[in-house]
């Protein structure tokens, strides 16, 4: 009788980390079967999609929109899985308005996509046939990751997996695969084209951490065409905090367990494989709890320092050679809705100098709530506005971080000041984070966001794998394939289930 109820005992499955990808992967997991508990140090589920409030004001922590909601996008699809409702959401049109320097009127990224070709075809002539291009690889890319690859594959099923998922359709791809964006600017003799490869560089660092000279174009693609029907950028009603409780709910429909106010500091392996995690809680006890499977929803730099095991030697070396990760500066502002333009799109990003970099406040990244959102009281608004920074600035050691902290701020509401109305009787809150905050909040190694940067050697499959060399140990999240956004880490995260699952078959 006792190895007959034995056999019908749950795997059990620890998931680290309680960003999109940790609870996509746990609710998944959960409705497989598995016995799962997913820890977390914040107060909060949901990462860097998380929110907080101030004085009426709710504010996105990091991520402001979401892709992935349409019919057959990925968040639809792990939803209906879970058999949970999509949050309320509306599509983002433009996905963005770009303010180019110097320039009033900015370049509408338009939803449909007969008026994003007009509007691209009169703010940069010339240059359809690099636009076209971008257009047929995406198509056949989306394809492509509608199949459910496994990249990059390390075993024999994911490569099943993998190869199960190209087409004929697929091989248009397969020319282009070791191209950057510049390359292809070249290609059709647009490189030179300053204001075309400003916008470029503008928007490939928002979404791939790098400019034109290094995203992978394939990468590129996609990031570039989803905000145009059938797919879409959406902002979600509330908060995104909303895709979080969903997550939760799914997790705890299937009796997954969340625990907030706990770390996980130290994975433990023996003879190559995972036994169990050691546990922090907020009142400072320790207990080991055990594991059949860990999902890890960290970085790939924070992975490493979590699991001593040999195995990952190889694994840590390719790490430290990687260029280092973006931190982010926020500025979080609540304002009077006079201080927002009248048709203010709800994501805009401006650039101020043009021979400075992009980030360190010369370029910002902000997201406008929409009236009657849930963001703000009436008659008011949140305004956040990003830019990237070096997270090695604010770690250094004799510096006055208040002093840097204070000035930056400054400088950020001075830049936005160009556009919005902040006068000081119209700014009601304000709250700035550095990577020391992000580091504080959501226990990623120096407080980097946004994954690894999608240039050629860690795109796709010359990228960080889910399946690690560790035995049970799965990595999810925005080092992986492919990338970030709440559609790239929930992507991550059924590879990972699906990995799981066919490795326990039998």
């Amino acid at each position: 009788m006792a190895i007959a109820l034995q056999s019908k005992q749950k795997s059990r499955a620890v998931v680290v980390g309680a960003g999109i990808g940790g609870l996509t992967a746990g609710a998944l997991l959960a409705k497989r079967g598995y016995q799962v508990t997913i820890f977390d140090q914040a107060i909060v589920p949901g990462g860097c999609a998380s929110t907080f409030k101030r004085r009426g004001f709710i504010f996105d922590v990091g991520a402001t929109q979401v892709a992935g909601l349409e019919p057959g996008g990925i968040h639809h699809r792990i939803f209906q899985e879970l058999d949970i409702e999509l949050p309320s959401a509306s599509y983002c049109d433009p996905a963005c308005a770009v303010f180019l320097p110097g320039e009033t009127q900015p370049i509408n990224v338009w939803r449909d996509a007969d008026r994003w070709r007009e509007e691209r075809q009169r703010q940069f002539p010339g240059s359809e046939p690099f636009w076209n291009l971008l257009n047929r690889l995406f198509k056949a890319s989306w394809r492509f990751q509608g199949r459910d690859p496994v990249l990059p594959p390390r075993n024999a099923w994911d490569l099943k997996e993998l190869v199960l998922a190209v087409r004929p359709d697929t091989l248009i791809t397969v020319p282009f695969a070791l191209m950057t964006v510049s390359n292809a600017l070249k290609l059709y003799g647009l490189y030179e084209d300053r204001r075309l490869k400003t916008f470029l560089d503008l928007q490939l660092k928002l979404y791939s951490q790098v400019g034109a000279d290094e995203t992978a174009l394939l990468y590129a693609a996609t990031a570039l065409a989803v905000s145009q029907a059938p797919q879409g950028l959406f902002h979600l009603e509330g908060s995104m905090q909303v895709l979080s409780d969903r997550l939760v709910a799914g997790l705890e429909k299937y009796a997954g367990k969340l625990l907030m106010r706990h770390s996980v500091e130290q994975i433990h392996t023996a003879s190559g494989r995972v036994t169990e995690v050691t546990v922090r809680n907020q009142n400072g006890e320790t207990w080991r709890e055990d594991a059949d499977e860990v999902v890890a929803n960290v970085t790939a730099q924070d992975l490493v320092r979590l699991t001593d095991d040999r195995s990952l030697d190889n694994y840590q070396r390719r790490v430290e050679k990687l260029p280092q990760p973006s931190g982010a500066f926020v500025i979080y502002l609540g304002v009077k809705r006079e201080a927002i333009p009248p048709n203010c799109s709800p994501h805009l990003q401006f650039l101020y100098e043009p021979d400075g970099v992009i980030g360190e406040n010369n370029s910002l990244f902000v997201s406008v709530s929409k009236p009657g959102d849930g963001r703000a009281p009436e008659g008011q608004a949140t305004l956040i506005a990003s830019s990237f920074t070096d997270a090695d600035l604010w770690w250094r050691d004799g510096q006055d971080y208040d002093r840097i902290k204070q000035q930056y701020t400054a400088e950020a509401i001075a830049r936005l000041s160009s556009y919005f109305d902040l006068t000081p009787e119209n700014i009601i809150y304000t709250e700035a984070a550095t990577p020391r905050t992000f580091a504080n909040y959501t226990a990623r190694a120096k407080g980097i966001v946004g994954g690894l940067g999608q240039r050629i050697r860690t795109f796709g499959p010359f990228g960080f794998a889910n399946r690690t060399p560790v035995k049970h140990l799965w990595l999810v999240g925005d080092s992986t394939h492919p990338g970030e956004g709440t559609a790239g880490v929930s992507y991550s995260a059924l590879t990972v289930t699906r990995q799981i699952a066919a490795s326990n078959k039998g």
